[in-house]
């Protein structure tokens, strides 16, 4: 029988979603706890890794048991083993053929970011600083290009071994409320850093850092040479994972 589930975390303390050798991730977290619960080791299997220091409202993961929980009390005993930057929000039963990671058709991520001569202790966890000024309407013209379908390998860090490139944004919206400038981007799926590239190349336009036709010339030239920097981890939250059947 296969289960879903979906899980906030707070990635500050760890090295990413993805369970490795010689570092804390949420993934290992889960399936320690899970193996508490069980009496044996589980593998669960998620929409996709986050990066060190990335977090998540909505991460969505799937597991595979022989025999039917009682889904309420099982997230419950499993979230009483999780250290407190680490929650199940949902446990339930799924097709036998879904697949958190195959199945996904839709990302949502929010990046967020205040503007600020100096830091906010209450922020900065969660936030990355940006120096003043910022044209944020600069920005929202130059965001334009990024819609659709291209080939986005001047997005993407080094160190991925992706076959494709090719990504498509649905939407990327961008949003001004007092002193914070949030970027909600909604894809078909992200490469490596693309996100906190993204945001990088485009704070740099706003600042007058970067031509406002930079990113068609890095669509055009895969260039990531003619973007802007990789903005901090610390700013990026997964919101959500969409799927043609809702599991």
């Amino acid at each position: 029988m296969r289960y879903a589930m979906v899980v906030e975390y707070d990635g500050t303390a760890y090295s990413g979603w993805q369970r490795q050798k010689n570092a804390m991730s949420v993934q290992q977290k889960i399936e320690d706890a899970m193996a508490i619960v069980f009496g044996k080791k589980v593998v669960i299997v998620a929409s996709g890794r986050t990066d060190s220091g990335v977090h998540a409202l909505g991460q969505v993961a799937h597991f595979d048991w022989d025999k039917e929980l009682n889904t309420r009390s099982t997230m419950y005993s499993i979230n009483s083993l999780l250290p407190d930057d680490i929650k199940l929000q949902k446990l339930f039963r799924v097709s036998d053929d879904f697949h958190a990671q195959y199945s996904a058709k839709r990302k949502t991520y929010i990046y967020k970011s205040y503007v600020s001569e100096s830091a906010s202790p209450l922020k900065d966890r969660f936030y990355a600083r940006i120096l003043p000024p910022v044209d944020v309407e600069k920005m929202k013209r130059a965001s334009l290009a990024l819609v659709g379908k291209h080939d986005f390998k001047a997005f993407c860090s080094t160190g991925s071994s992706i076959n494709s490139t090719e990504r498509e944004i649905y939407s990327l919206d961008i949003i001004e409320s007092g002193d914070e400038i949030i970027f909600e981007i909604t894809g078909n799926g992200f490469l490596y850093n693309m996100v906190r590239i993204i945001v990088g190349t485009l704070y740099f336009i706003g600042k007058g850092k970067l031509p406002e036709n930079a990113i068609e010339e890095m669509l055009l030239t895969g260039s990531r040479k003619k973007g802007g920097k990789t903005y901090p981890a610390c700013g990026l939250t997964l919101k959500s994972v969409e799927y043609i059947d809702e599991p």
